[in-house]
């Protein structure tokens, strides 16, 4: 008797929170992240942002607003992720 096992993909896609500061292309907004690192010699901790784009279909978005984005296939040159959901 052989049984069928079906091979699940586990897909662990990273996600982030940010802000969003700008929304002025078509259905792609600009998300801003922002982490804490600590310096390695004087122990001290400071911000270190970075910039997205990310893909949204979300109608209503706009800049000051927090999401969610998550890592997907590349969608443009410059497109990695998509907005999950507004927090």
């Amino acid at each position: 008797m052989t049984t069928k096992k079906t091979q699940e993909k586990s897909t662990t896609r990273r996600r982030l929170n940010g802000v969003v500061i700008s929304t002025k292309m078509t259905k792609t907004v600009s998300v801003q992240v922002d982490r804490t690192v600590l310096h390695a010699k004087y122990q001290k901790r400071y911000t270190v942002s970075k910039k997205y784009l990310a893909h949204n279909e979300i109608e209503g978005l706009q800049a000051g607003d927090t999401v969610i984005i998550e890592e997907t296939r590349p969608l443009s040159a410059l497109k990695r992720w998509r907005v999950v959901s507004k927090v």
